[in-house]
C-alpha cells in the first residue's frame, strides 16, 4: 500500500512542478490556480511522509526481525563495569553499520574459556593465549588490535609496603584473576618460576579483585595489566605501587567466529578502525584505556604461540 501512495505521489508532484503556468490576464483565475496548486502541492507531501514513514517502520521491524551479533569481552573486570565501558562502544557499532551489535561477557575468565570453547561469541575480544587456542578450534580469527599497544604484566604491592624486589615475595601466597589470564597470571608466574621464587597462587576471578584484595591488605601482591590498573577505580589504585612490570607481548586479539560471514566481520571491523577519527569516539576509546584500533592478522600472535603454552588445551580437544 504505501509503494502505490509514494508512486501516486511522484507522479503528481512531477507533474505539477515540472510543467510552466498559463499566464491568465484574469487575476482573480491566476490567483484561484495558484491557491489549488498549493493545495496539491501539501497533499503529496503528505503523502510523502507518510509512504516515507512506513518505509522507516519496515526498515525498523526488518533490523529487529534479525538475530544480534553477540561481541563477547574477557571479565577482567566485573560485568557491570564491562558493560558501562563496552555498551555504548557497541551502540556506536550498530549505527554505524546497520548490525545490531550486543555486549556479553562471563562470570569468571574460566568460564568466559569454556564459552570461547563452545563458540558462544560471533565476536569477541581476547587474550593473546586465549587467541592462539581458540584459533585453533572453533576457529576464531583475528581481525584487529590495539592501536600503539603492549600488553604488559605488573605485580602490584600497597604503596606502604615494604617489598621492593620480586624475590621478597618469595613463600607469600599472591593474587592472580585465573590460571590462564596471560599477562596478568601466565608471564608473571613464568618469571617467577624461572628467578626460583617461589609462591602460592591464589585465583581471584577478575583483576579488579586482585587490585581490591592488594590494597586491602588481603595479599602482599598481586598480578594485573597495565590497561585494567590504569582504569582500576582511583582511590584502589593510589593504595597501591607497581613493584615489577613483563616485557611487551602482542595484546588482546579481536576475533570472529568463523560462522560470521567475512562481508560482516569487514563492514564492522572498518567501523572499530574509524572510531579514532571522531571526538565521540575518541571518548569511548578513551574509557577503555585505548588510543585507536588497528587491522591485525593471524600471523601477529607469533610471540604468543612461541611461548608454547598448553594449559587450555583440554578445552579444545576431544572427549576420549
Amino acid at each position: 500500500m504505501w509503494r502505490l501512495g509514494l508512486f501516486i505521489a511522484k507522479l503528481l508532484i512531477v507533474f505539477m512542478c515540472s510543467g510552466k503556468q498559463m499566464k491568465t490576464n484574469r487575476q482573480r483565475q491566476a490567483v484561484g490556480t495558484n491557491y489549488q496548486t498549493s493545495y496539491l502541492c501539501i497533499f503529496c507531501l503528505n503523502l510523502l511522509i507518510l509512504a516515507s514513514s512506513s518505509v522507516l517502520t519496515d526498515m525498523a521491524k526488518a533490523a529487529d526481525s534479525v538475530d544480534p551479533i553477540t561481541f563477547g569481552v574477557v571479565p577482567q573486570q566485573s560485568a557491570g563495569k564491562l558493560a558501562r565501558l563496552w555498551t555504548p562502544v557497541f551502540e556506536n557499532l550498530s549505527a554505524a553499520t546497520g548490525y545490531r551489535i550486543e555486549f556479553r561477557t562471563a562470570p569468571d575468565i574460566p568460564e568466559f574459556e569454556r564459552r570461547l570453547a563452545r563458540g558462544e561469541y560471533d565476536l569477541a575480544y581476547m587474550n593473546p593465549y586465549h587467541y592462539t587456542t581458540f584459533h585453533k578450534q572453533p576457529g576464531y580469527e583475528a581481525f584487529a588490535k590495539a592501536k600503539d599497544k603492549k600488553l604488559k604484566g605488573i605485580v602490584v604491592v600497597r604503596e606502604d609496603s615494604t617489598y621492593k624486589e620480586m624475590d621478597q615475595l618469595a613463600g607469600q601466597t599472591l593474587a592472580f584473576p585465573s590460571p590462564a589470564a596471560f599477562a596478568a597470571s601466565i608471564v608473571t608466574r613464568s618469571y617467577l618460576q624461572n628467578q626460583s621464587i617461589p609462591i602460592l597462587a591464589e585465583y581471584v576471578s577478575s583483576h579488579d579483585s586482585v587490585y581490591l584484595g592488594v590494597a586491602k591488605g588481603l595479599y602482599p601482591a598481586g598480578g594485573g595489566v597495565m590497561r585494567t590498573f590504569n582504569n582500576v577505580e582511583e582511590d584502589i589504585r593510589d593504595q597501591l605501587r607497581i613493584l615489577w612490570v613483563s616485557p611487551g607481548y602482542t595484546p588482546h586479539a579481536f576475533a570472529a567466529h568463523p560462522r560470521l560471514d567475512k562481508t560482516v566481520v569487514d563492514t564492522i571491523r572498518d567501523a572499530m578502525l574509524r572510531l579514532d577519527e571522531t571526538g565521540g569516539g575518541r571518548a569511548l576509546l578513551g574509557n577503555l584505556k585505548l588510543k585507536g584500533i588497528i587491522s591485525a592478522e593471524d600471523e601477529e600472535w607469533g610471540d604468543i604461540r612461541a611461548l608454547n603454552l598448553q594449559m587450555l588445551d583440554d578445552l579444545i580437544s576431544p572427549s576420549p
